[in-house]
């Protein structure tokens, strides 16, 4: 998964904290999330077409999903990805 961020903003930092944080709870060591600062890599948010931030977005497995915000609904972000919660 690739999150892009705009810089240090509250925003941002609180988009890494909820996806790191469910990431945890609901997939254990089966994930890996790339941070990419729009600020610091514009190239990479135009090729992947991000308009805002934050965007999470997953490639793998099939299909390519985003979700734009700052992550804090987990459920939304699980069905956003495909995946549903344990228990």
């Amino acid at each position: 998964m690739r999150l892009y961020i705009t810089g240090n903003s509250v925003r941002s930092q609180q988009a890494i904290a909820n996806i790191y944080r469910i990431c945890q709870e609901d997939l254990g060591e089966q994930y890996r999330v790339e941070i990419i600062d729009v600020l610091e890599q514009p190239q990479r948010a135009e090729e992947e077409k991000i308009m805002v931030t934050p965007t999470l977005i997953k490639h793998l497995p099939p299909p390519l999903q985003r979700i734009i915000g700052d992550m804090s609904n987990t459920e939304k972000v699980l069905l956003g990805l495909d995946i549903l919660p344990e228990g």
